[in-house]
């Protein structure tokens, strides 16, 4: 405890100076050095970190720059920041690989940082489309997202109930499995589909296609329950603000179309289908085929005016325009195989309609499985923590639905 006598006041100066000088050799400085700041390169970055501190460092020195270490409130701010800077490093998220329950199928989820972005595309970028506009700031809250587009390996085993079949034929008795092997089996299923979903071509690797949006977010149901983690499609401003990747160009990597060959699988070099993913340079933050290959499902629904019910000043945190128990639309970003260049624009968007299962004979038409859109697939995310609106989220479209 402090006390008011001379010897106090002695022992207490003593213990400044100490540590005083233990930050000084920490930071590379020395006794007979100008004052000492609070300017040690990882507190002072602290801010743009995690953004945990109400006064960072960096604001400090600038705004005090004579501030020397001689109080206790000063110590006391440096150990709360320590405290901080460690906790903020333990709560980034990290890349991890997932592996399916019951299978030896994986997939990789990287992390994608909070931060904020303008949405949309500026009225002069070529190509553009009325629907990406106007322009609005959106905050986005951090997340993991897949490394790539779902493969059939993945997909399959959801679809075609290969988990369900396994236990089965092992003589499982699934009413004593897990608890998240219950929820899992008890997820509904798609139909078979009406054809050879991959329409020749591709498999092994490829993503899936031709999947409906109801059937994505199945999926994103079946594989929570069975991970115990909470998988989604992204929402349309978080796949944008992926794709981008802190760029703010037509294409992410730039504006000129004619370097898109690295990058993705479009009209020019996909000789007319999908390929396997990740085959082609990921994007800043590692992503592969956010462009091109297989247009993405986002978790909205479409909307071509939605961009104008935004304020162009003020960021929206999460925005998006929740899926209902309509069939169509829904927004697919990204572009595709079978795209030309300024379909593959990080901003250009796309709303699915019934032209989509054109040559689908049932009646009602198949709620599972499209087969006029070889060229739609979907990739998942993972939210760090889940927006409210969004809890317990899934799809109402039913086979009788409009």
């Amino acid at each position: 405890p402090a006390r008011s006598t001379g010897s106090g006041r002695i022992r207490r100066q003593g213990c400044l100076r100490h540590f005083t000088s233990a930050l000084r050799m920490r930071c590379g400085r020395k006794s007979g050095d100008a004052p000492t700041r609070i300017c040690h390169p990882e507190i002072a970055g602290l801010n743009q970190r995690a953004g945990v501190l109400k006064r960072p460092f960096k604001s400090i020195c600038q705004r005090e720059p004579n501030l020397r270490l001689r109080s206790l409130a000063a110590l006391a701010l440096i150990a709360c920041s320590a405290v901080a800077l460690v906790r903020a490093r333990a709560e980034e998220p990290k890349a991890y690989t997932e592996t399916i329950p019951g299978s030896a199928v994986k997939f990789e989820m990287l992390p994608i940082p909070a931060g904020s972005f303008t949405m949309g595309s500026p009225d002069g970028e070529a190509k553009r489309e009325k629907d990406e506009g106007p322009q609005h700031p959106v905050a986005i809250a951090p997340f993991w997202m897949g490394k790539t587009e779902v493969t059939w390996d993945e997909y399959d085993i959801f679809a075609f109930s290969m988990d369900i079949k396994k236990k089965d034929e092992a003589g499982v008795d699934r009413a004593k499995q897990a608890e998240t092997e219950k929820l899992a089996d008890a997820v509904t299923r798609p139909t078979p589909p009406y054809a050879d979903p991959t329409f020749g071509l591709g498999h092994n690797g490829h993503p899936a296609i031709c999947v409906t949006h109801h059937a994505a977010m199945e999926y994103c149901r079946w594989i929570s329950a069975k991970t115990g983690k909470t998988y989604r499609l992204p929402t349309e401003a978080e796949w944008e603000y992926a794709c981008r990747a802190g760029s703010t160009s037509a294409y992410g990597f730039g504006d000129d179309p004619a370097k898109l060959g690295d990058v993705a699988w479009f009209t020019g070099n996909s000789d007319n289908g999908p390929h396997p993913v990740a085959q082609k340079k990921p994007n800043a933050w590692g992503l592969y085929d956010m462009q091109g290959n297989a247009a993405e499902w986002c978790l909205d629904h479409y909307d071509a005016n939605f961009y104008s019910t935004f304020k162009a000043g003020q960021p929206t945190a999460g925005p998006v325009l929740l899926p209902s128990e309509k069939k169509y639309p829904h927004v697919a970003r990204g572009g595709s195989w079978d795209d030309e260049p300024q379909r593959l624009r990080c901003a250009a968007r796309r709303g699915s309609d019934k032209d989509w299962s054109r040559q689908d004979p049932q009646l009602p038409q198949s709620i599972w499985w499209h087969t006029d859109a070889t060229f739609v697939g979907f990739r998942i995310v993972r939210p760090v923590e889940e927006q409210e609106n969004l809890k317990g989220l899934k799809s109402k479209v039913t086979k009788d639905g409009d």
